[in-house]
């Protein structure tokens, strides 16, 4: 199974219920996003945030240039159902982040979902040149930490604390802050996660 089956079958299977990943309010990531003082108009994306609520959030304050991203057709739908009559304020893109050209420029770039999926160090690679071309302002990566799971739906992860974190990045990326969290899973479980800011270097 590659790895478009393999979520379209754990978004076509699974509930948000019955899946480690969902949060009911992404308090981090709004916190960090409400700090760096975006206008409403500003171009963000939410990287795999298919069957994430951010969007949802995003919306409620009144931003108007939202993209989301994901692997998965059957998440993005979820995301499209839930919308309801709002789903039309979003962009859709449906793709593999190691796939995706852009020819916009975003002033935040958030990503909770894919890039702790990456082990291979050309994936690594590939995924910051593609960060680093898109993104004209702020990335914002929400990942496992060295204390969350080894894996995740079945796959393994890479593991990340804050040295790394700055150091995967530091060539185009200015470390803003770090945040620790504890994310507790549907199902009461903890996971370990780290989430942190960056700005794009001139």
């Amino acid at each position: 199974m590659d790895k478009k089956q393999h979520w379209e079958s754990i978004y076509e299977n699974k509930s948000p219920e019955e899946v480690s990943w969902t949060q009911e309010v992404p308090e981090i990531s709004l916190e960090l996003i409400d700090d760096i003082g975006l206008n409403k108009d500003d171009a963000i994306i939410d990287i795999g945030g298919g069957d994430s609520k951010l969007s949802d959030f995003l919306l409620d304050r009144g931003f108007t240039n939202i993209t989301v991203l994901d692997i998965s057709v059957a998440a993005l739908n979820r995301l499209k159902n839930r919308l309801g009559d709002r789903a039309n304020q979003i962009k859709y893109v449906h793709s593999d982040i190691l796939d995706f050209k852009s020819d916009t420029k975003y002033r935040l770039w958030h990503d909770r979902a894919a890039f702790h999926f990456l082990t291979e160090s050309e994936d690594i690679k590939k995924y910051k040149q593609i960060a680093s071309e898109a993104i004209d302002g702020q990335m914002i990566i929400g990942t496992f930490s060295e204390s969350g799971p080894e894996k995740c739906s079945g796959l393994f992860i890479h593991q990340y604390g804050e040295k790394s974190m700055e150091q995967t990045f530091k060539e185009e990326f200015e470390k803003d802050k770090c945040i620790i969290l504890d994310h507790q899973t549907p199902f009461n479980t903890i996971q370990n996660f780290i989430f942190c800011r960056f700005t794009r270097k001139e």
